[in-house]
């Protein structure tokens, strides 16, 4: 069974660099919340209530919990246990803002200037903001560094996602028969998505003939058609939480020359973003390349999307291929690259594969033949 997390070891180098980012920023430390950044720094899956449970990481000294006593047993399912990070615990009656204000400044403290992660709800962030005099900044510009730079734990987890969302994407063509409705195939997709591993499916899209059309289409009552080309967009958190995310199009039956011809510049599009990317590429140039190649052959309006995403422990963060993006690309940043093609009414068409920047390149975590995969009709 996979772990539900890494070894210690990897959390106890995050705070350290999460601790000298702080400092490096100017500020007294770190205040994180239930969310994606309190599992990334200590593997927590706590979630938010009412009563505030809060790591404190100060740019110089210890990290501290603050955790209400009735949930000290969530603790357990984290690493703060073994890295015997000190907990301060609290009982209704108590004030846990000032429980955060000491480990974050200590007694002595004159200024301090703390940033907060972007899922504080304002039911804490508000108080602490008073406890402590001063308005907090959002961690996300000192974390977003190390959020997006995958390290060596992180890549195996994203190849292992790849590669189970992979094995789904080998069973879909058993699923798509004309006559089933667009949910009936998704609930197929869904139990395979469980069976390859995933604890969940995060989303899935099964978009027929003109819902091929809108990128964001899940799925409805429609039936398949001979005929159709199917956009299959699937993925999933895999232990321990990263995610998968692929897209492959199939075409029920034979598709028509002019589709067939459409979708080889798409195709192409998708190969030329992937050989672009290498450290010291920026972002925008990545999207640019697939949509050059769409422009060249006159589709460029019918890719109405950016090139791709960043994917770790969220299935959409840092970095993004887009237009006006002008982040250097540096290896270890993981991201999908999913140009597509669409038309109103008629029918659309995506390839996605998740890449990760390595020191000269690129590597796909997806090994799923990129052609329009035809599915064969029952006579």
């Amino acid at each position: 069974m996979t772990s539900s997390r890494f070894d210690s070891g990897v959390y106890a180098h995050r705070l350290r660099a999460a601790a000298a980012a702080a400092a490096e920023a100017g500020l007294s430390g770190l205040v994180i919340t239930p969310g994606y950044d309190l599992r990334y720094l200590v593997g927590s899956r706590a979630d938010t209530f009412e009563r505030l449970t809060a790591l404190v990481i100060p740019a110089v000294g210890e990290p501290t919990v603050v955790v209400p006593r009735m949930e000290l047993a969530s603790l357990k399912e984290s690493a703060i246990v073994e890295l015997a990070l000190p907990v301060l615990d609290w009982v209704d009656g108590d004030d846990p803002y000032q429980l955060v204000a000491s480990a974050l400044a200590g007694d002595g403290a004159a200024t301090v200037r703390f940033a907060v992660t972007d899922s504080m709800p304002a039911l804490h962030l508000l108080p602490l903001a008073a406890t402590l005099g001063t308005v907090p900044v959002l961690a996300t510009d000192v974390l977003r560094t190390l959020r997006m730079i995958k390290d060596a734990a992180e890549i195996d987890a994203l190849r292992n996602a790849g590669s189970a969302i992979d094995r789904v994407h080998a069973r879909v063509p058993e699923f798509l028969v004309p006559g089933r409705t667009e949910a009936e195939v998704a609930a197929d997709i869904n139990d395979a998505i469980i069976a390859e591993g995933h604890t969940e499916a995060a989303f899935i899209i099964v978009g027929s003939g003109p819902h091929g059309a809108d990128p964001h289409h899940g799925f409805s009552d429609r039936e398949l058609q001979a005929g159709d080309i199917v956009v299959i967009d699937i993925g999933g958190p895999y232990e321990p939480g990263y995610n998968s995310d692929s897209t492959r199009t199939y075409s029920l039956g034979e598709p028509s020359p002019e589709v067939a011809h459409q979708y080889s510049v798409l195709q192409r599009a998708q190969q030329v973003a992937v050989d672009a990317v290498r450290p010291g590429v920026t972002a925008q140039q990545v999207d640019a390349a697939a949509r050059d190649v769409l422009a060249e052959a006159g589709l460029a309006e019918f890719f109405v999307h950016r090139t791709g995403h960043g994917i770790g422990l969220s299935v959409h963060e840092e970095p993004y291929i887009v237009a006006g993006n002008d982040l250097p690309l540096t290896a270890g940043m993981a991201f999908s690259v999913e140009p597509g093609i669409y038309f109103p009414g008629q029918w659309g068409a995506r390839i996605e594969d998740i890449v990760i920047v390595t020191e000269d390149g690129a590597e796909s975590v997806n090994q799923r033949p990129h052609d329009l995969t035809v599915v064969s009709l029952p006579d």
